[in-house]
């Protein structure tokens, strides 16, 4: 496959992320009413690990030591943004949550230039000021600044951070065994996070085929898609990619959720689209722009 093709197949994968992400809201709240949300972290990632431990035994095996410690590293800091996300949100309303959640898609290009000390075009700053206001108007009504709202930007540092270290460390090749790596490590922290309180279980059919579908498309298959995309696309153009989210979120919203379409959420929506497809025009104006898969074969 072209690296060209391949650029294109990984956006692809990574707006389907952004489509099944969407797509949980409402499982998530409906499960979370009745189940403790460490707890559904724990049960959801744990399962997760299991199932990717065995299907993907071979590519984990193949693994070098380093590689494995990567792996260890980027599934640590997801697990610990998982959990403070969560523990956020029992303080914090939705709406706000998920905006200072989407921030990542600002701290990404930040740490990019602080912490890699690479360049980031200004093309790719105006792209993230359109889509962080496209997120505001989608999801932000009021921001108070507490606790709750120091730990989820905390969560939104760390998911950052995850995509600027899967975009210098993944690699077409490993990228499966490297997922399997993450999973078994965020079940680990997920669990232990529980662990004091004790794990409930989901109950009923209903909330076992919501926990299943989450598992099999937003945990396991989202994780390697965003694994295996990561060693062919720069870490800021996949933070601006997954600013879809939310507009899925909102769209699932409408369709299922039987909620008004609003003109807040018809102009966000359209500014995370520009912002996407700006950057994605702008990839194809600069052909030479190494992919971040040219980064990974010293792993």
């Amino acid at each position: 496959m072209r690296p060209a093709t391949q650029r294109r197949v990984a956006t692809l994968l990574l707006l389907g992320i952004t489509a099944v992400w969407g797509s949980t809201f409402f499982l998530i709240r409906d499960l979370v009413a009745y189940l403790p949300p460490v707890d559904f972290l724990a049960v959801r990632f744990a399962i997760s690990a299991v199932i990717m431990v065995i299907v993907f035994w071979r590519p984990l095996r193949a693994l070098t030591r380093r590689q494995l410690v990567i792996g260890a590293g980027l599934g640590v800091v997801y697990g610990l943004a998982q959990i403070f996300q969560t523990q956020g949100l029992a303080s914090t309303p939705a709406s706000v949550s998920g905006f200072i959640t989407g921030t990542y898609v600002v701290l990404t290009p930040v740490f990019t230039a602080v912490l890699l000390r690479e360049r980031v075009a200004g093309s790719t700053w105006a792209a993230v000021a359109l889509a962080t206001s496209g997120l505001a108007l989608l999801s932000l009504n009021g921001l108070s600044v507490g606790v709750g709202e120091a730990i989820t930007l905390l969560a939104a540092a760390l998911y950052a951070l995850h995509i600027i270290g899967l975009g210098k460390w993944s690699g077409s090749e490993i990228a499966t065994g490297l997922s399997a790596v993450q999973m078994v490590v965020i079940a680990v922290i997920c669990v232990l996070g529980a662990l004091p309180d004790g794990i409930s279980m989901p109950s009923g059919l209903g909330q076992w085929a919501s926990v299943l579908y989450m598992i099999v498309f937003a945990s396991i298959g989202a994780l390697w898609a965003q694994t295996w995309a990561q060693a062919r696309l720069p870490a800021t153009r996949v933070a601006i990619i997954l600013t879809m989210e939310p507009v899925f979120a909102a769209s699932f919203a409408v369709w299922l959720g039987g909620e008004a379409l609003t003109g807040r959420m018809l102009v966000g929506g359209a500014l995370v689209l520009i912002a996407m497809y700006a950057v994605e025009l702008l990839a194809r104006r600069r052909p030479g722009e190494l992919p971040a898969e040219t980064l990974h074969h010293e792993v």
